[in-house]
């Protein structure tokens, strides 16, 4: 395996972190556009939400002896609903310890 290295540029490198190369800020930065953090988390639990629901649809389709629903089609629905409704109650978590945390310091 042959690994190539770019050369290091330290004034894009300082420029992408918003400052000149003498180390000052650039200046007033311009907001970013895009999705911001609050959005981003909605769209994700509603992403779970859709992942249970369905999980749900086909568990009760299974059980009411549905030929177009596998078993396979509801272990992995389960699955996908289990793991992102486990993935959301660890960002849940990580918040809480995060805003605990900067309420605990002291000013």
């Amino acid at each position: 395996m042959d690994i190539k290295l770019k050369p290091f540029d330290f004034n894009q490198a300082v420029a992408r972190a918003g400052l000149r190369p003498d180390g000052q800020p650039l200046g007033k930065m311009a907001p970013t556009e895009g999705a911001n953090f609050r959005d981003a988390m909605a769209e994700a639990l509603k992403g779970v939400s859709t992942a249970q629901n369905e999980s749900g649809r086909l568990q009760r389709a299974f059980s009411m002896e549905d030929p177009t629903v596998s078993l396979e089609q509801v272990i992995i629905s389960g699955e996908k609903a289990k793991l992102g409704f486990t993935a959301a109650v660890g960002v849940r978590n990580r918040l809480v310890s995060a805003y605990s945390e900067i309420m605990n310091m002291q000013v």
